[in-house]
């Protein structure tokens, strides 16, 4: 079969990567120009790293909004005759480039890269953000609070990260739990925690403005529920919100596994900055507890928060990863970047066609690296405050 070569493989990435180019250079160019103006964002693009950070994130958060784009092929399509297919072979019935070779069952390693980012792009960081809502709904409480909530909420908390990380998450994602109902009880307390939040941070914010204050509170049960039914219960009227099941209790495992952690940086937090005289002044002016919580303490608590959110989303990227790798990820016509390890590391696919494994592994290996360059100069930047 006819190949384009090294060099045509190179060119033929570059071009089909075109939307990434274009989104990039504006991003960038319009982060320098208003960089003064965007806060904590902006002091990224004063120093390498952040820019280095933003730039590989991005690469990576624009190749999963365009892999539909940017990839030549269905990442599930097998297409025979090019079964284990080297870099830069031409696909004799369409003329197009295999440009990174087809794997074990005759598919685009290109194209199974590219859809890869949208998998882990899309879960990582929906599972983090609700784990820190959930962290952050009970840590605030244990840490403002004490006493008898406090030894509560901890010990729950201490209950799971005593529980081996490992041997939980086998539980939580081995074959089969679907067909009970642990999932979706887990799933339908754990989704409600993100409606809890806002609900009572618009309520404790604009009690005094009756009118935002009812136009917020439906907005949030409006979205809130609707996402909600379509997620827990696969009952979305307009069918634009649902998830697999196997994709399901990934969800659920990293929500349950991470938000301990998230728990326990909150409380801390909480008990160095109650002590504040900030909110000694709130407590005396008679505000409600939760209103000192959510809108005194915890937006002086926003910095380490965001730093260990960055590093989190990189730690469940490659939590996904190592469950792809053991089969315990998605199913296995799945394009997720463990899966394709996987299935490029048998002893002879690694021996011959080291490519196959090594493609996955190097995009999971830079969106952590990019994951971690943006958290290390966040946080350089959060000790500037």
């Amino acid at each position: 079969m006819e190949s384009v070569g090294t060099l045509g493989v190179i060119t033929g990435m570059i071009a089909r990567l075109w939307p990434v180019w274009i989104s990039l250079a504006i991003v960038l160019v319009v982060s320098w120009r208003f960089r003064q103006r965007l806060g904590l964002y902006g002091r990224l693009f004063y120093s390498g790293v952040g820019i280095a950070g933003v730039m590989i994130c991005g690469f990576w958060l624009f190749s999963a909004i365009f892999a539909h784009i940017i990839a030549p092929f269905d990442p599930r399509v097998q297409i025979s005759i090019m079964k284990n297919a080297l870099p830069g072979v031409i696909e004799p019935e369409s003329g197009t480039v295999f440009l990174l070779g087809g794997d074990a069952l005759a598919r685009d390693i290109f194209s199974r890269a590219i859809y890869g980012a949208r998998i882990v792009l899309t879960i990582a960081p929906a599972a983090t953000l609700i784990a820190l809502l959930v962290g952050v709904s009970l840590g605030l409480p244990a840490g403002y609070f004490g006493g008898r909530t406090d030894q509560v909420l901890s010990f729950l908390a201490n209950l799971v990260l005593a529980f081996p990380v490992i041997l939980l998450f086998y539980l939580l994602v081995t074959p089969g739990i679907m067909d009970t109902p642990i999932p979706y009880a887990m799933a339908g307390v754990l989704f409600l925690f993100p409606i809890f939040f806002f609900c009572v941070l618009f309520y404790t914010g604009y009690d005094a403005r009756p009118q935002k204050l009812y136009g917020f509170i439906a907005l949030t049960l409006i979205i809130g529920f609707w996402i909600y039914i379509g997620l827990v219960f696969d009952a979305d009227p307009v069918g634009l919100v649902s998830i697999e099941p196997n994709e399901l209790n990934i969800f659920i495992a990293v929500v349950f596994a991470s938000s301990p952690g998230v728990f326990r940086i909150v409380r801390g937090l909480c008990l160095e900055i109650k002590t504040r005289d900030y909110i000694a002044a709130a407590q005396t002016r008679g505000e409600n507890a939760w209103y000192i919580m959510l809108w005194e303490m915890l937006p002086n608590a926003r910095g380490p928060l965001i730093v260990d959110t960055c590093l989190r989303v990189g730690y469940t990227t490659i939590l996904l990863g190592t469950l792809g790798f053991f089969g315990l990820g998605m199913g296995p016509e799945s394009p997720d970047w463990g899966t394709a390890i996987k299935d490029g590391s048998q002893v002879a696919q690694l021996r011959l066609y080291f490519w196959q494994g090594l493609v996955p592994a190097f995009s999971l290996m830079s969106l952590v690296l990019g994951l971690n360059l943006l958290a290390d100069s966040l946080r350089e930047q959060t000790l500037k405050d």
